[in-house]
């Protein structure tokens, strides 16, 4: 943690819906007139799109079939400790960009599959904010939940989870229904070991909870839309948490539990807005005092 340079880490799964919180963040660092850098996990891959495919086929021949993205060793976690650290000594730092598709790839000048170059931070910054798989690891080789000051996880219930990732990837990068399976078959074991055991070191969690049938995700012809879902958020402390104001601000929504509140799941964006903006002023003003 750094009162001078100060971090935020949204961690969540393929999937979970973490790009939608990130639009989120953006709309209130706008609003606030905040300078946020932000960094992608995908920029943290070891591998490109080539080399991760020869590296599933050596290690699949060998008889790990568990190896995948959600894996620590599929992934520069190092050098993401680093970039945290650094940040928050310095305000600088470098970062890249994964060129998913022929989209990005007009926009970045770089084959789909394959990094850009590394780049230095524009400076003078508020905040670091980062979205993606691991930012909140804690292992025997890296501490990231350490260096961040507000660290959210993002985690729909697994079925739900596993609803959204089909259809974007059919949708979105032209997978069948089988071969998204078998790529959340082969993150499963990460997923438990490396994904999930995160949500104990986030400061706040939203988990989005459908309330129609998806028992079998893998034949779901809709995502379930947000007013055919409930969210509950979670709050490691609770202290300073003005539960009153936020369930009198959002209709419908109650107190679960003395650290969690539950929400419509239309009302996510204006809860995000109600919660965060204080807690990101607070950090920014914070910063310009110390």
């Amino acid at each position: 943690m750094s009162k001078k340079h100060p971090i935020i880490s949204v961690t969540g799964s393929s999937g979970a819906g973490t790009s939608t919180v990130k639009h989120t963040f953006d709309q209130i660092f706008r609003r606030e007139g905040i300078k946020a850098v932000s960094i992608e996990g995908d920029a943290f891959h070891r591998y490109n799109r080539a080399e991760m495919k020869a590296e599933l086929e050596r290690r699949y021949a060998a008889g790990d079939t568990t190896f995948s993205h959600f894996s620590y060793e599929a992934n520069e976690l190092s050098e993401l400790e680093r970039v945290f650290r650094d940040y928050g000594k310095t305000g600088t730092g470098k970062t890249r960009h994964y060129v998913h598709d022929d989209d990005e790839s007009a926009r970045y000048g770089v084959p789909p599959g394959e990094f850009t170059g590394w780049a230095d931070f524009e400076d003078g910054s508020d905040l670091l904010f980062y979205e993606g798989l691991h930012g909140a690891v804690v292992n025997d080789e890296v501490n990231l939940a350490k260096h961040a000051d507000l660290k959210v996880g993002v985690v729909p219930v697994v079925n739900l989870e596993w609803i959204q990732k089909i259809h974007r990837d059919k949708e979105k990068r032209g997978y069948t229904t089988e071969a998204v399976t078998d790529v959340i078959l082969r993150r499963m074991h990460a997923y438990v070991h490396c994904i999930t055991p995160q949500f104990t070191q986030t400061d706040v969690n939203f988990q989005r909870v459908p309330v129609v049938d998806t028992s079998n995700p893998f034949i779901a012809r809709w995502i379930p839309t947000p007013d055919e879902s409930l969210v509950v958020i979670r709050f490691a402390n609770p202290r300073g948490i003005d539960f009153s104001y936020l369930t009198s601000m959002i209709q419908n929504s109650w107190m679960s539990r003395a650290n969690s509140i539950v929400i419509p799941g239309g009302k996510m964006d204006l809860a995000m807005q109600l919660i965060f903006t204080p807690m990101i002023d607070r950090l920014v003003h914070e910063s310009k005092r110390a």
